[in-house]
């Protein structure tokens, strides 16, 4: 015991002998952190992407002949979303293997001995996790989402399926309205549909609307265009049904031009929409307040989660940093194995809170921010209590 002390001891001298600021046992814990942690990011990016992109590619590949070198390039398309999922949970894989190995090799204890206290130990990995925090927020913003809207790009073209720059079928909008006996719930006001969408007018259009009580008047036209000069709808060749209360038509008037003051919410939700994994932040946040002028409350809280997910996904890998490096620093002798077994764990535990509070969320129990933040703030916690502990 006492000889693998001394030879782990030669290792490190106190952190006062730095280079530029970084001491020779920072630079060793960093160097023995690198390799676990890339390890990490190729086996969990490997059993993501296989799950999630390569048996699709490879079935479209079988059954509808899809080209092998389209395949390929798609594949790599994807990597980049499936390495960012996968830096959290390298960072708890590094950290635990690491720390344990210092441990069970009595390197823990020589430094210890040494007088460096245990936060100062673990402080190469809070480092290291915000890093790959500030390196997760990089790519999710700058290169995955336009690598998986070239990935959609690309497999659509393959197989002669490829979306128009505009949703062409069947466009739905949903105006919302204060309710009329004053509560704070929201009734339909208004109800737009265009049986098809050319690009620059919107085609088979009706518009029903019930902004006074009960439905009040029916709009059909052939034809509708937004008029950019007037920031209004002009519609052609059409009929407007009046309403009477007791559900009949008091009214029919035809006209072969008409304006109207709607919003222009269904012109731009007929542009082509971007899945969620294709926006980033500021993207997500433009769709968000167009959805936010419709006032359908559960797309609103919905498009709020999703934007609240992508600030708070980052900020996982600081709080995987610093449990599995206070778990690892535990005394104990634990093998990679059970080291990566208890990684397994603590992501599922993760994954699951997730997967709750944003059910919850959505559902409207918690709101967007409480649901998206909540597993971060309850992992922050732990950590910390672990932190806690093993300083004493």
């Amino acid at each position: 015991m006492q000889t693998a002390i001394n030879n782990a001891s030669k290792r490190f001298q106190p952190p006062d002998g730095s280079i530029f600021g970084v001491s020779v046992m920072d630079r060793y814990i960093a160097r023995e952190l690198t390799l676990p942690f890339l390890f990490g990011v190729g086996a969990f990016s490997s059993i993501g992407i296989s799950i999630g992109a390569l048996f699709d590619l490879i079935r479209r590949i079988a059954e509808s002949g899809l080209a092998f070198n389209i395949a390929i390039e798609v594949f790599f398309l994807k990597l980049p979303e499936f390495i960012v999922l996968a830096f959290p949970m390298s960072t708890l894989l590094a950290t635990m293997m690491t720390y344990s190995r210092f441990s069970s090799d009595s390197e823990l204890v020589a430094l210890r001995g040494c007088g460096v206290s245990v936060r100062r130990i673990i402080a190469p990995a809070v480092v290291l996790s915000l890093f790959v925090t500030g390196l997760t927020f990089s790519i999710n913003e700058l290169i995955a989402p336009a690598a998986n809207y070239q990935a959609s790009i690309t497999l659509e073209r393959a197989m002669n399926s490829e979306r128009p720059p505009f949703q062409d079928r069947n466009i739905f909008y949903r105006e919302f309205q204060p309710a009329s006996d004053g509560s704070r719930a929201k009734e339909l006001g208004r109800l737009f549909y265009a049986r098809k969408f050319n690009g620059k007018e919107m085609l088979g259009v009706t518009i029903l609307d019930f902004s006074q009580s009960g439905l009040n008047q029916i709009v059909s036209a052939e034809s509708a265009t937004w008029n950019f000069g007037k920031n209004l709808w002009n519609f052609y060749n059409g009929t407007v049904y009046f309403v009477s209360p007791d559900g009949s038509f008091a009214n029919i008037a035809k006209f072969n031009q008409e304006e109207l003051q709607l919003s222009r919410n269904p012109l731009d939700l007929a542009s082509r929409g971007r899945d969620n994994e294709e926006l980033n932040i500021a993207g997500a946040t433009r769709y968000l307040n167009i959805v936010r002028q419709s006032g359908d409350e559960q797309e609103i809280r919905t498009w709020e989660l999703r934007v609240q997910q992508k600030y708070a996904l980052p900020f996982i890998c600081i709080v995987f940093g610093i449990i599995g490096s206070c778990l690892g620093v535990t005394p104990h002798r634990a093998s990679k194995a059970t080291s990566f077994g208890v990684s397994v764990v603590i992501i599922f535990g993760y994954y699951l809170l997730s997967f709750i509070t944003n059910a919850m969320g959505e559902a409207g129990i918690f709101s967007p921010l409480m649901a998206a933040w909540t597993p971060t703030f309850v992992g922050l916690g732990i950590g910390s209590f672990l932190l806690l502990r093993v300083s004493r």
